[in-house]
C-alpha cells in the first residue's frame, strides 16, 4: 500500500509543479504585458500627435489629418486626400467644401 502511494506521489509531482509554474508565469506575463502595452500605446500616440499639428479628433471616426471641412479629405490619420496627400491643406487649389443637404 505504501509503495502504491509513493508511486502516485512521485508520478504526479512533476505535473503539479509544472502546472503551478505555468500559472505563475502566465500571471506575471499578463501583469507586465498590460502595463507595458498601455505605456507603449500612450507614448506612440503622444509622438504621433506631437509630430502632426494638422491632426484632429472627430467623435465616431477617430483622428484625421487635413482640413475636415473638405469633401476630398480621406478621413484617415495617415493620408490627407487624393489630390494633395502630402502637402498642407492651406491654399490647396483642389479644395471642395462639403455640401450638406438637410431635409426638414
Amino acid at each position: 500500500m505504501l509503495v502504491i502511494c509513493l508511486i502516485f506521489v512521485v508520478g504526479l509531482t512533476p505535473a503539479i509543479i509544472s502546472a503551478w509554474l505555468s500559472a505563475r508565469a502566465d500571471r506575471n506575463e499578463k501583469c507586465s504585458q498590460t502595463s507595458g502595452a498601455a505605456t507603449a500605446l500612450g507614448q506612440s500616440m503622444l509622438k504621433l500627435l506631437d509630430s502632426n499639428s494638422d491632426m484632429h479628433y472627430v467623435d465616431g471616426m477617430g483622428y484625421m489629418i487635413g482640413d475636415i471641412t473638405c469633401d476630398l479629405n480621406a478621413r484617415s490619420p495617415y493620408l490627407r486626400c487624393a489630390m494633395n496627400p502630402m502637402g498642407p491643406c492651406d491654399g490647396c487649389t483642389a479644395y471642395a467644401p462639403k455640401v450638406f443637404d438637410r431635409q426638414f
